[in-house]
């Protein structure tokens, strides 16, 4: 039974999409792009997984740094990354990116998604999880990048789509938003 550390350290669950991923991939190599505090990273890391986790925020990774070392977690390394770059710097079987692109700048999205591809080892796995904007459900945040219909499934075209739709949900505070939630294994 592993202990929650994101409750112990006040943050958030890890995303359910992350979850659901742990439910196909073993413990592995991991980058989560645009961590924040370390939600999804301290999960993955508790389950065994070898987590790079990247922000821009230093806060965050300071913040996320701290519980990594205070709990022992050795397999969590958590660094300053502007993902905009789009260069990451090494390969991994399994790369998170929930709730992130739609903070990037719009011009830089497609070279994003082409080095996350390039960076995925063959049958490794990319998650996203992104707003939409669409005719039938306009995105009432005012986000610098959301996806348009079937954009994200076109962009991995020829990877196996394990987990893929485009549902409408309700947040918290009761606005409905659509997401594109994606789980992808690349090709061996």
């Amino acid at each position: 039974m592993t202990i929650d550390l994101n409750s112990r350290y006040g943050l958030n669950p890890a995303h359910s999409e992350v979850v659901e991923a742990c439910k196909v991939i073993e413990p592995c190599d991991t980058l989560d792009m645009g961590c924040s505090n370390g939600r999804n990273a301290l999960y993955l890391g508790q389950l065994g997984f070898n987590v790079t986790a990247i922000d821009i925020n230093p806060a965050a990774i300071d913040s996320l740094q701290g519980i990594a070392q205070q709990e022992g977690m050795s397999n969590i390394k958590a660094q300053v990354h502007d993902i905009n770059s789009a260069n990451l710097s090494k390969d991994y079987d399994f790369i998170s990116c929930t709730v992130t692109l739609m903070f990037v700048n719009p011009a830089n999205v497609d070279a994003i998604i082409a080095d996350m591809h390039q960076r995925t080892l063959p049958g490794g796995y990319n998650l996203i999880v992104c707003a939409m904007s669409t005719e039938e459900t306009p995105c009432p945040v005012p986000f610098p990048f959301t996806l348009k219909a079937g954009q994200l499934s076109e962009a991995y075209a020829g990877w196996e789509l394990i987990k893929y739709n485009e549902d409408v949900g309700t947040m918290h505070n009761g606005a409905k938003l659509q997401f594109a939630t994606m789980l992808a294994r690349k090709p061996v």
